[in-house]
C-alpha cells in the first residue's frame, strides 16, 4: 500500500506540469509560432500548386496533357515545347515586345500624370479641391463597361482604332484609385522642404519635380508595379482596339494555341504561358521592397 501511495503522489504532479506548461506565456508563443508555420507552408503549397501543374502540363505530349485520369508527371520530359510554342506556332517574341512596350508606356503615363494630380490634392491650395477630389473617387464606382462605347465610337472618329493610341493616351490623364495611393503619400511628407524652396523662389513645377519625387520613391515604385502588373496582362482593351496580328499583346497572342471544337494543345498553351508570366515574377521580386514600403507607408501617412 505505501509503494502504491508514493508512484501515485510522483505520477500527478507529472501530469499536472503539462497543462501548466502548455498554459505558459511561453507555450503559448511556441503553439502560435508552430500555427504560423503550418499554416505558411499549406498556404504556399496550395498557391504553388497551379503554377507547378502548368510546369509539369508544359512538359508533356499533347496525349499526355489530354489524358484521364491526368497524369501528375510527364513520362519523358518533352523540352521542344517551349521552342515550338515561342516560335514555330506563333510569333511570341512580337508579342513580348508589343507587350513590354504597352505595359511600359502607359507605367509612364500613369505614374507622372497620377504623381502630378496627386500633388496638387495634397499640397496645394485652393477653393474647392476637397470636392474635386471627391468626384475623382466617386469613378471608382463606375464601372468600365459603362464608359466603353463612348470611348470606343470617340476613338474611331478619331481614326485610333487598330493602334495603340486608344489604350496609351487614357495613361497620360490619371487613375483615380492611384492617384488617392499617392496624395495619402504626399501628405505624410514634411513641408518644410517645400517652404525652403519657395522662399528660394522655385515654383510648384519644379517642387513637384526636384522634391517631392525624389522623396516619393516607395510610392512611385508601388505606382509603377501595379500599373505595369495591370496593363501587362490587360485583356479587354487590346481585345477591342486591336485588329491587327502582329500588335497582339502576350494576352491576346495566347489565343493563337486555343482551336475549336476541343482542339487545344494544351501543353504548348501552357509552355507559353509559363514564358509570358516569368517578366512580372521578375519585375515583383526585384521591386517587391517598394512596392511593400509605398503600400504600407501610404496606409499609414493617411
Amino acid at each position: 500500500m505505501a509503494k502504491t501511495t508514493t508512484s501515485a503522489s510522483v505520477t500527478k504532479p507529472a501530469v499536472a506540469a503539462a497543462p501548466r506548461l502548455w498554459a505558459s506565456k511561453k507555450g503559448q508563443d511556441r503553439l502560435i509560432r508552430i500555427f504560423a508555420i503550418v499554416a505558411s507552408v499549406v498556404g504556399v503549397l496550395i498557391i504553388l500548386f497551379p503554377l507547378g501543374w502548368m510546369l509539369s502540363t508544359s512538359l508533356k505530349t499533347r496525349i499526355e496533357s489530354i489524358q484521364i485520369p491526368p497524369t501528375v508527371f510527364p513520362d519523358v520530359p518533352q523540352w521542344q515545347n517551349y521552342t515550338d510554342a515561342l516560335v514555330k506556332i506563333a510569333p511570341f517574341g512580337r508579342y513580348f515586345l508589343n507587350t513590354m512596350f504597352y505595359a511600359c508606356m502607359v507605367m509612364i503615363g500613369e505614374v507622372l500624370s497620377c504623381s502630378f494630380v496627386a500633388y496638387g490634392f495634397a499640397r496645394l491650395r485652393a477653393p474647392g479641391k476637397n470636392f474635386l477630389f471627391m468626384l475623382v473617387l466617386a469613378t471608382l464606382m463606375l464601372p468600365g463597361q459603362v464608359t466603353l462605347i463612348p470611348q470606343y465610337v470617340m476613338f474611331a472618329k478619331l481614326h485610333w482604332l487598330n493602334s495603340y493610341k486608344p489604350l496609351l493616351a487614357p495613361a497620360f490623364f490619371g487613375s483615380a484609385y492611384l492617384i488617392f495611393l499617392l496624395r495619402q503619400f504626399y501628405r505624410g511628407l514634411p513641408k518644410d522642404y517645400e517652404e525652403a524652396a519657395l522662399i528660394d523662389g522655385a515654383n510648384y513645377l519644379r517642387i513637384w519635380a526636384r522634391i517631392i519625387l525624389p522623396l516619393s520613391l516607395p510610392a512611385i515604385g508601388a505606382v509603377a508595379i501595379l500599373s505595369f502588373m495591370f496593363h501587362y496582362q490587360d485583356y479587354v482593351g487590346p481585345l477591342i482596339y486591336i485588329n491587327d496580328q502582329l500588335k497582339y499583346p502576350i494576352s491576346i497572342g495566347l489565343q493563337q494555341f486555343q482551336a475549336p471544337f476541343g482542339g487545344t494543345a494544351f501543353n504548348l498553351l501552357m509552355a507559353a504561358s509559363i514564358a509570358s508570366i516569368i517578366p512580372p515574377i521578375i519585375v515583383f521580386f526585384v521591386a517587391q521592397r517598394y512596392f511593400i514600403q509605398g503600400i504600407v507607408v501610404s496606409g499609414v501617412k493617411g
